[in-house]
């Protein structure tokens, strides 16, 4: 029971128990609106990798590849997460605009192998 969602969407009944995987809190939203759970910066891509990757679709591949080279040291975290999974719905939450190359959709099929 694994979701991802953008933060600027607004939050719902659905979505269950919410994590920020990004490690900036987003621009524009306050923490009330956010509806946040957990902000799990420690998941997040290291700051070396944000700032190269830069949001650059052409450069997702190659960030994939080493975001879940950084992740192999987080197993803690992910078996954290996996584990709520399994009793309840988790919302992975970012900001980026691109829905589709980001770090929460390295996350998610991470967590659903």
């Amino acid at each position: 029971m694994l979701q991802i969602k953008r933060i600027y969407e607004a939050a719902a009944d659905t979505d269950g128990y919410r994590i920020l995987v990004d490690r900036l809190w987003p621009r524009g939203i306050s923490k009330e609106q956010a509806q946040v759970d957990e902000w799990a910066k420690e998941i997040a891509p290291s700051n070396e990798l944000r700032k190269w990757f830069h949001h650059d679709p052409a450069e997702f591949a190659e960030f994939k590849t080493r975001y879940l080279h950084e992740l192999q040291e987080k197993k803690e975290l992910l078996a954290a997460i996996k584990k709520r999974a399994q009793h309840q719905r988790v919302t992975l939450l970012y900001g980026a605009k691109d829905e589709t190359n980001n770090q929460a959709q390295v996350l998610l099929e991470l967590l659903k192998k």
